[in-house]
C-alpha cells in the first residue's frame, strides 16, 4: 500500500469483464443509470482525472473540484486545477475537501491515473459491465481479487442501458 492520505481515496471505475474501460478516448457503452450513479457518488467531492479523460468529457464537471493530472507543464484549462503528480493531486484534493466538507477524494480515470492512485485507494466503486467489449484502455481487475464487497446493485440492459451491469462497492481487506 502506498503512503497514507488523510482523505480516503476512492476509485470510481466502469470495467467490462475483459478489463476494458475505454475505446477511442470514450466509453464503449451507453449506461445512463451508471452515469446517474457516478454523478451522485462524486457530487460535492474533489475528483481527479487524467488529461485525456478531461478532454474526453470536454468540460469541468459541475459541483465538484476538477483536478487534472498531466505531465505537460504548460497544459491548462478553464475551471480545473492542474497538477503534475499523484501526491500533488491528493494534497490539492485534501485542501479543497477541508473547504467543502467533503469526505473523500474521487479518482475517475483513466488507466494511468488508476494505476498511480491504486496504492492509495481505500475503496473502489466498481461498475462491472457484464460484457466483453473492444477497447484500448484497460483496468486490471485481478488487483481487486481479494478486496471485500460491501454492497452490490444490479441493473438490466434495455431501453436505457446498452449492457447489464452491477455497481459494486469494494474496500481493501484490511479495512473490512
Amino acid at each position: 500500500m502506498g503512503p497514507i492520505a488523510h482523505l480516503p481515496v476512492v476509485l470510481v471505475v466502469a470495467v467490462a469483464e475483459n478489463g476494458v474501460i475505454g475505446r477511442g478516448n470514450g466509453l464503449p457503452w451507453d449506461l445512463p443509470d451508471d452515469l446517474q450513479h457516478f454523478k451522485s457518488a462524486t457530487m460535492g467531492r474533489p475528483i481527479v482525472m487524467g488529461r485525456k479523460t478531461f478532454e474526453s468529457i470536454g468540460r469541468p464537471l459541475p459541483g465538484r473540484t476538477n483536478i487534472v493530472l498531466t505531465r505537460d507543464a504548460g497544459w491548462q484549462a478553464p475551471g480545473v486545477d492542474t497538477v503534475h503528480d499523484f501526491p500533488a493531486a491528493i494534497q490539492r484534493g485534501e485542501d479543497q475537501a477541508m473547504l467543502d466538507g467533503a469526505d473523500a477524494l474521487m479518482v475517475i480515470g483513466g488507466s494511468e491515473v488508476y494505476q498511480l492512485a491504486f496504492p492509495y485507494a481505500e475503496r473502489v466503486i466498481l461498475t462491472a459491465v457484464h460484457a466483453e467489449v473492444q477497447g484500448d484502455a484497460f483496468f486490471d481487475l485481478e488487483q481487486l481479487s481479494d478486496w471485500v464487497e460491501l454492497s452490490r446493485a444490479e441493473y438490466a440492459a434495455g431501453t436505457r442501458n446498452s449492457h447489464d451491469f452491477a455497481v459494486v462497492d469494494l474496500c481493501r481487506p484490511e479495512a473490512a
